[in-house]
């Protein structure tokens, strides 16, 4: 409206580092930023969800003690910020009338405004708390008497007319307000550039200037990261942005008090077109089509993988990073991830140590790279000869040594385990899996062997991502260090093979892909099965179309076949694995992935290929 005064307030985002249930650490931590960001001439402020206690506690927001902690917590927060000219949004869960919330909290000067309940529940989070049903209350909490309402809308006390809605899209145009919005969302690659788009066009749709607090450094690591990826928007535009990982993820922006549809804006709807003109699901689903996309969110995905070990790390007081390293692919990636975890904890490399482990099936061309490899980066290495415990175990349980059997395999597997286990409890470490997330759906781990870990780094990364992102590592770091190339670029050209039997001629004796099938056709089932909740029949259709140039239709079936059998018959492996983070789309983890019971039937989807091979014929 032309000459109405077009006020203006800053507006910022924080995501304190936090220690998971440790409220009084929480709120010094969220008072300190409190008062950093009111000297920076902030009015409103946003915290993450749950900030008081972490958003990943579990079970543990159902125990009077931290109910009645975080309650307290909030009360010293009030007291602490009673001086500061600014409104804060601080989450934590809240017993009301025996009923538990998880609440954003609204203070000013001393006083606290409103307790907002979450609604919109999502199945885990009805584990622990429940849907509200007070409409509108005033109820005594934390030491006063507080609005308890399901409209989530606080007027602004520095200026009544701006209306300030929590954690809600309206989807209206011109409400003149802001949403503010504690998050507690993981990161994965891609998930940064979604989440930017997402807040862009809500504010432009909205007509409203989006806050949005995510959750960071101290919450869970054990199926997920989270990054402290802050943003305010403002109609359609992106005004400030936290990077994930982030130490320093306080932003701030000016925003103006006057509706959009009173002030001057020549944004546009966002309209991305894609040139791509090929399969519905291309061969690689997990990663962009473009080669700049594709190196970016392979360097995310090792990001995101390396400071989850950071923090399991820090928070195990681990004194060592223990890996067996083999020369192949699985753990050259899992050793990247150690290293560059060394670095974000400002710890020696030699921290790292790498352990080869060679037995019955090791080749000169995997020992030599994964000896190269570790000198390269720097890391301690050491070599452990298991032939001799290996035949001797095999001799005590009545086994001849020689035959090739399961249990000539799987002992070399288990005693590397043990080598890696006792190792790390010499020098005080954590065992670093380095299986992948292709291995885990078809069962290909030794269950109690290379199965087993202290922290599972690749678990959610499947094969041919693995290779990709190694591919972008060796290219971007050719200039700084040929060497580490060289040697990455030789592990890469080398068959995939867990070396469990005599090499022929010196040469890989064992290649998985001839006996599981092609990894590209197992990663693209995993993603239509797994990621789309494809039928057989739907994933045998894409996969046609996707690979119709590259196998039959004969082999795709039959190789999908492999694929229903060992995902069924593998589940009890999965039920019990390692704590690793999420990292690509698809999560096989029994606490926050795949919830299946370990002697499902696969009878219904194996019917529905024999129909398909029936009509083939």
């Amino acid at each position: 409206m032309k000459g109405k005064e077009n006020k203006t307030v800053k507006v910022g985002a924080v995501s304190p580092r936090i220690r998971l249930a440790d409220v009084s650490y929480n709120v010094k931590e969220c008072i300190k930023e409190a008062k950093r960001a009111a000297e920076m001439g902030v009015s409103l402020l946003v915290f993450p969800e749950l900030a008081l206690t972490g958003a990943t506690c579990g079970d543990l927001f159902t125990h009077s003690s931290l109910l009645d902690a975080a309650e307290r917590g909030l009360r010293e927060f009030v007291d602490a910020t009673c001086e500061l000219d600014m409104i804060s949004f601080i989450g934590l869960p809240a017993d009301i009338e025996s009923d538990y919330h998880a609440c954003v909290a609204a203070v000013y000067r001393g006083e606290l405004l409103a307790l907002i309940p979450k609604a919109d529940l999502s199945v885990e989070e009805k584990r622990y708390f429940d849907t509200p049903h007070i409409q509108n209350a005033k109820i005594e909490f934390a030491g006063g008497v507080v609005s308890f309402s399901l409209k989530p809308i606080v007027k602004a006390p520095f200026d009544s007319s701006l209306k300030i809605h929590v954690g809600i899209p309206l989807t209206a145009k011109n409400v003149a307000g802001v949403i503010v919005c504690p998050v507690a969302e993981p990161m994965q690659i891609g998930t940064p550039e979604v989440e930017l788009t997402a807040a862009a066009s809500l504010s432009l749709s909205d007509g409203a200037t989006y806050v949005i607090a995510n959750a960071g450094i101290g919450e869970s690591t054990t199926d997920a990261v989270y990054a402290a990826h802050n943003i305010i928007a403002d109609n359609g535009e992106i005004l400030a942005e936290a990077k994930p990982f982030n130490a320093d993820n306080l932003i701030t922006a000016d925003v103006s008090t006057v509706p959009h549809g009173e002030k001057d804006s020549d944004k546009a709807e966002y309209d991305e077109e894609s040139e791509y003109d090929g399969p519905a699901i291309p061969a690689n689903p997990y990663l962009p089509l473009d080669k700049d996309g594709q190196i970016r969110e392979c360097l995310d995905a090792l990001e995101i993988q390396s400071q989850a070990l950071a923090a399991r790390v820090e928070r195990s007081y681990s004194k060592a990073m223990v890996i067996g390293v083999s020369g192949g692919l699985d753990s050259t990636l899992a050793l990247l991830v150690c290293a560059r975890a060394a670095d974000i904890l400002g710890i020696s490399r030699k921290s790292v140590i790498g352990v080869t482990m060679p037995c019955f099936g090791t080749t000169k061309r995997t020992k030599s790279n994964a000896e190269k490899l570790s000198e390269a980066l720097g890391i301690s290495f050491r070599t452990v000869d298991i032939k001799a415990s290996v035949t001797q175990h095999l001799t005590d349980i009545g086994h001849d040594g020689v035959t090739p059997d399961v249990t000539y395999e799987n002992a070399q597997a288990r005693e590397r385990t043990q080598v890696l286990m006792d190792i790390a409890n010499m020098t005080g470490g954590l065992v670093v899996g380095t299986g992948d997330l292709s291995e885990l759906v078809l069962g290909w781990a030794t269950y109690n062997g290379d199965h087993m870990s202290m922290y599972a780094v690749n678990a959610s990364v499947p094969k041919t991502m693995v290779r990709r992102i190694v591919e972008v590592y060796s290219a971007e770091h050719r200039a700084e260090n040929g060497v580490i190339s060289d040697v990455l670029d030789d592990i890469l050209a080398t068959p995939v093979s867990p070396e469990l039997l005599p090499p022929k001629d010196g040469e890989i004796a064992q290649c998985t892909e001839e006996l599981v099938g092609p990894y590209e056709l197992h990663d693209y089932f995993i993603y239509c099965v797994l990621g789309c909740g494809m039928s057989v029949s739907e994933t045998y259709a894409y996969a046609k179309e996707t690979f119709g140039g590259v196998y039959d239709n004969k082999t795709i079936s039959g190789w999908l076949r492999v694929f229903v059998l060992r995902f069924f018959s593998q589940q009890f492996k999965r039920s019990c694995m390692p704590d690793g983070p999420k990292v690509s789309c698809i999560s096989v983890s029994p606490r926050g992935g795949l919830r299946m019971p370990s002697d499902s039937s696969a009878a219904v989807w194996l019917s529905e290929l024999d129909e398909i091979e029936r009509q083939e014929k």
